[in-house]
């Protein structure tokens, strides 16, 4: 794996993430729970891609 994968302010957002959707997800439906973690997950994809200027 590349270094930059392992780095701490991608890791800890994400196990962040993981966590309030768990916390949010504990009184939604599976399907509601997989589409919020499916939208969610493709906006983190986009301000990656944004920020590191579309590589």
């Amino acid at each position: 794996m590349p270094a930059d994968l392992l780095r701490l302010d991608l890791i800890v957002p994400v196990l962040m993430y993981c966590a309030l959707l768990w916390w949010v997800g504990r009184s939604l439906s599976w399907t509601a729970r997989l589409a919020t973690a499916a939208v969610t997950l493709v906006l983190i994809v986009c301000v990656l891609l944004v920020e590191r200027g579309w590589r």
